[in-house]
C-alpha cells in the first residue's frame, strides 16, 4: 500500500471504506512509516522493506500530524467543539519539543502554546477560539515544517464521523461550518503540506466542506487502486485459517464474511475473520456469528425497511434477501443531513456503508447491488422481524382474530389471518436459502405474533442455530393445547407439504407433551407456506381425565 499510494498519490487522498475494514490500522501503518524517529524495525522482512530506494527515500523521513475524529461527539455543538480541540491539542503537544526550538521565534513558539493552552482546573481540557481551531494544523504544519526543513504528511482518521454524530444531535450546519474551515486552512491552502491522507465511511459532498478544495483524489469501493488493501483476499483468509489450523473452516468463514466487491477485488470484512478465529482458538466447535453488527446500531437498514412501501421497494428488498441483485444509480457524494431523504439516497448509503456490494457496474453511476453474505443478510432478516413484531403490536384486532381462530380449531379463519399477516412483512423468497431456513421464517413469524399474546405459554422446541423448530402452546385456563408444524411448500405444492408435517407431528408423538400438561383439548395444525400464501389443516383430539 505504501509503495502504490507513493507511484499513485494526490495531494489529499481519500479512502471511503466502511467500518471495520482496517482503515485506522492503514493509518497508523502510515504514520509508522514516514514519521521522523519511528522503528524502522517494525517494517523489517515485510513486502515494502524489499523496496530499499524507497525506503530510504521515505522512510522516517517526514513530521507526521495524525488526528482522528472518531471520538469527537457530543449531545451539543460545545461538547463536540471541546472534543475537537482536545484532539487537535493532544496532537500538537506531542510536539512539545517546538516551544524550545532554536529554529522558532519567540512569536511563533507563542502561537505554538495557543494549541496546547489548557484550562487551569483542567489540565486535559485544551481550550482554542474559533480562529485558532480553524488554523491549528496549518500552523503546527508550518511550525514543524521550518523546525525540520520538511514538508508535512497530515493523516486525518474518520474525517466524517464528527459529521454523522452531529447530524443526531441537530447541529450539523454549526459543525459543518467548523470543520469547512478546518479543512480548508489544513488541506488546500497549506503550503508546508506534503500530502494528507484522509480516511472516512462516506464520500461527503465537496460542497459540504471541501469547498474549492481541487487537489482531491478519492479512493472509494467503487474506484479501481487499493482495494486489496483493506480487508482480506482470499489468500490471505486461507493462509490465516492454515496457520491456526482451522482450513477446515474455509467454506463457513466464507459464507459469513466474504462477498464485498471493491473495484475488481473481492474481498472478506477483516474484523469478522480475525474474530471468529479468536472464537475458534477458545472453541474448535465454535459456529460463526455476527460481530460486525455489533459495532454500530444499523440504523440505516432500519430507516431502509421503513421508507419501503407496498410496491418495488418491498419486492427489492425481498429479492436481495434472497440472494438475488438489483439494478440502482448510486450517489457516492452523499451529505450526512440528507441521507435518508428520499429512496434514492438510502440505497446509495447501504452500498458506501457496507449493507450492500457491487456485483458490476451496467451504466454511468449505475451497478448492480447484492447483499455480500450470510452475516449482513442476518442483520436484514434480524431487522424485517424486529419491525414486523411492532406491526403486531400496533394491531390488536389481528391479532385477537388470529389467536381466538388459533384456540378454537378454525382453520379457514387461521389462514386468512396467517396470510394476512404475511402481506404485511417482508417474505424470504425461494432463490437462495435452504427449505429449512425458509420454514424458519415462517416459525419465527408464528412466534413473532404469538409473544404478544397475554396469557398463553408459548414453547419453541429449540430456538437454535438458525432459526425455529416446531411450536407448541398451552392455554391453562381452558385446559387447551396448540401444537403447530410449518412447512415450506416447494414450487406451492400445499398438499404434500401438510403431509409431512402431520406425519412429522405423528412421528415425534408431540401430542404426549401438551396430555402430560395435563392439556384435554388439543389442536394439531400443519400449515404449509410458499412465499406469501398458505393452506392450513387442523385436526382436533380431546381427553378427559375420567379415560386418563
Amino acid at each position: 500500500m505504501i509503495r502504490d499510494l507513493l507511484h499513485d498519490w494526490g495531494e489529499v487522498n481519500l479512502f471511503t471504506r466502511q467500518r471495520r475494514f482496517g482503515k485506522s490500522l492503514n493509518m497508523s501503518m502510515l504514520k509508522a512509516f514516514f514519521e521522523i524517529g519511528s522503528d524502522k524495525t517494525l517494517f523489517a522482512g515485510l513486502e515494502i522493506s524489499k523496496d530499499v530506494s524507497l525506503c530510504e527515500e521515505y522512510m522516517g523521513k517526514f513530521p507526521v500530524i495524525f488526528v482522528s475524529l472518531k471520538s469527537v461527539s457530543g449531545s451539543d455543538f460545545e461538547t463536540a467543539r471541546a472534543l475537537l480541540c482536545s484532539q487537535i491539542g493532544r496532537e500538537a503537544l506531542r510536539f512539545s519539543f517546538l516551544q524550545n526550538s532554536d529554529k522558532l521565534t519567540e512569536q511563533e513558539k507563542a502561537m505554538y502554546r495557543k494549541l496546547v493552552n489548557t484550562d487551569a482546573e483542567h489540565a486535559d481540557y485544551f481550550y482554542m477560539s474559533d480562529d485558532v481551531l480553524m488554523g491549528s494544523l496549518n500552523l503546527l504544519s508550518a511550525l514543524l515544517q521550518k523546525h525540520y526543513d520538511k514538508k508535512v504528511i497530515i493523516l486525518i482518521d474518520e474525517y466524517d464521523v464528527l459529521l454523522a454524530k452531529v447530524h443526531e444531535n441537530r447541529y450539523y450546519e454549526q459543525m459543518v461550518e467548523l470543520l469547512r474551515g478546518l479543512f480548508d486552512q489544513t488541506l488546500k491552502s497549506n503550503a508546508s503540506l506534503y500530502f494528507a491522507v484522509l480516511t472516512g465511511c462516506l464520500r461527503v459532498a465537496k460542497e459540504s466542506i471541501f469547498t474549492g478544495l481541487n487537489n482531491l483524489q478519492i479512493f472509494s469501493i467503487a474506484t479501481v487502486g487499493f482495494n486489496e488493501y483493506f480487508g482480506f483476499t482470499d489468500q490471505e483468509v486461507r493462509t490465516m485459517l492454515d496457520y491456526y489450523g482451522f482450513l477446515g473452516k474455509y467454506d463457513q468463514v466464507k459464507e459469513w464474511y466474504d462477498g464485498y466487491r471493491f473495484g475488481y477485488e473481492d474481498v472478506y470484512c477483516p474484523w469478522d475473520v480475525i474474530q471468529y478465529c479468536a472464537d475458534l482458538r477458545r472453541d474448535f466447535h465454535a459456529e460463526p456469528k455476527d460481530h460486525w453488527s455489533n459495532t454500530s446500531s444499523n440504523d440505516v437498514v432500519r430507516h431502509f425497511i421503513e421508507h419501503a412501501d407496498a410496491g418495488a421497494t418491498k419486492s427489492e428488498i425481498e429479492a436481495l434477501v434472497a440472494g438475488e441483485t438489483i439494478t440502482k444509480e448510486i450517489r457516492e457524494d452523499l451529505t450526512y443531513n440528507h441521507l435518508y431523504d428520499s429512496m434514492e439516497n438510502i440505497w446509495s448509503v447501504l452500498f458506501t456503508t457496507g449493507y450492500l456490494t457491487q456485483y458490476g457496474k451496467v451504466g454511468e453511476d449505475v451497478w448492480k447491488l447484492a447483499i455480500p453474505n450470510r452475516e449482513i443478510r442476518k442483520i436484514f432478516t434480524r431487522q424485517i422481524m424486529e419491525m414486523f413484531k411492532e406491526v403486531v403490536a400496533k394491531d390488536g384486532e389481528l391479532l385477537k382474530a388470529f389467536c381466538m381462530a388459533l384456540q378454537t380449531g378454525n382453520a379457514i379463519e387461521v389462514e386468512k389471518q396467517f396470510t394476512a399477516y404475511l402481506g404485511k412483512t417482508i417474505s424470504i423468497r425461494d432463490t437462495y436459502v435452504r427449505k429449512e431456513r425458509k420454514e424458519n421464517f415462517y416459525h419465527g413469524i408464528i412466534l413473532g405474533i404469538l409473544g404478544f399474546k397475554d396469557g398463553w405459554r408459548v414453547i419453541s422446541n429449540g430456538e437454535s442455530g438458525d432459526g425455529y423448530s416446531d411450536i407448541m402452546v398451552e392455554i391453562e385456563s381452558e385446559d387447551v393445547g396448540i401444537i403447530v408444524e410449518l412447512k415450506y411448500a416447494e414450487r406451492a405444492k400445499y398438499t404434500e407439504a401438510l403431509q409431512e408435517a402431520f406425519d412429522q407431528i405423528q412421528k415425534m408423538n408431540y401430542v404426549s407433551r401438551l396430555k402430560d400438561d395435563g392439556c384435554l383439548t388439543i389442536y394439531k395444525y400443519g400449515i404449509a407456506c410458499f412465499k406469501k400464501k398458505c393452506k392450513v389443516k387442523c385436526e382436533k383430539e380431546e381427553y378427559s381425565l375420567e379415560n386418563e
